[in-house]
């Protein structure tokens, strides 16, 4: 059988030449689109005075970019040439996602606003059932529909809970509009923490130009099962803390106990979601490790549901072994 090869198998590592001028060209595109952005009336600068504006105004700021994407297209022409120039170029793009699943370029962000391209591919998986709502505000322009259908999707949410007194227990269920066809060209502005769509049913590759503003927040991001409106899921939405989660996972998962001192400072953190996260992580970690700071967090944590999970997590210590696999601790929601 022969072995499957992929085009980074080709690349020209040997031809010194050849790859001292691709990495010039990239170099050379970045600099040109820095120059061009951070100028007076560029992406850039335009992000940068969104950044200090609430995420309304900031929305408002920006969708003159979304309305009119000459400066897009000219990118992806530039992209595109330096593609031609050599099959081996790498455009100054952040990807993300992909492989045949969704995917897309990262644009421009500065930040909590952040401008980038979506790319629903119609072989894609079909969509999990679920709907997913950040704290935030969002305009999106759909630059190809693909002949794809939009359902939205919506949670109420108090400005108490919205503020901070959020609770799994006392969410309201989501409820869902029936689907309508997607048109190019439309215009959809959203109250991401109380609306979200899911897309379905396409025939042909979905194409979006998303702009997102996702300010810190003390509200939790929430997954909702879409067939029965009832929610799934927490997570914290704060950016830094969902990275300071991955890395903290990865510490337990390589059982480094050496690192206990990382999670009880991120189980103080002010985002109620990572604080039971951490504290979950740590019990699966080090039990022994957790003990007092879970007994601490069950009497005296402000989010009434961390109390009561880290209570019933505690309970669990007078059944041996004191060591349980994360899975078995209390969740926020299920």
């Amino acid at each position: 059988m022969t072995p499957h090869r992929s085009r980074h198998d080709h690349y020209p590592r040997t031809d010194s030449a050849r790859v001292r001028s691709l990495r010039e060209a990239a170099t050379g595109l970045a600099g040109a689109w820095r120059d061009r952005d951070a100028a007076l009336g560029g992406l850039t600068a335009a992000l940068d005075a969104a950044a200090a504006l609430t995420p309304d105004k900031a929305v408002g700021h920006l969708l003159p970019w979304l309305a009119d994407t000459g400066w897009l297209h000219s990118r992806l022409r530039e992209a595109a040439a330096l593609l031609a120039a050599d099959d081996f170029a790498r455009p100054p793009l952040r990807i993300v996602g992909g492989g045949g699943g969704p995917g897309g370029l990262i644009l421009a962000e500065s930040g909590a606003v952040r401008l980038s391209l979506q790319l629903l591919p119609f072989e894609a998986p079909a969509a999990s059932g679920t709907a997913l709502f950040v704290p935030g505000r969002a305009a999106i322009r759909v630059l190809a529909a693909g002949g794809a259908r939009i359902a939205f999707h919506h949670a109420p949410l108090s400005a108490a809970e919205e503020a901070g007194a959020f609770t799994a227990a006392g969410a309201a269920p989501c409820r869902s509009d029936p689907p309508r066809p997607l048109a190019a060209g439309e215009l959809i502005c959203l109250d991401t923490a109380r609306t979200s769509f899911t897309i379905a049913d396409a025939s042909g590759d979905v194409l979006l130009l998303e702009l997102a503003v996702q300010p810190p927040s003390p509200l939790p991001m929430r997954a909702y099962d879409i067939a029965s409106g009832r929610l799934a899921h927490v997570s914290a939405s704060r950016r830094d803390s969902s990275f300071r989660q991955m890395a903290l996972a990865l510490l337990r998962i390589f059982g480094r106990r050496d690192a206990a001192p990382l999670f009880a400072e991120a189980a103080r953190t002010e985002d109620f979601a990572a604080r039971w996260t951490a504290m979950r992580d740590l019990v699966a970690l080090d039990a022994t490790a957790a003990h007092p700071l879970l007994a601490q967090m069950a009497a005296h944590d402000p989010h009434p549901e961390v109390r009561r999970a880290a209570a019933a997590t505690l309970a669990l210590y007078s059944t041996p072994p004191l060591q349980r696999r994360g899975s078995e601790t209390y969740a926020l929601a299920r």
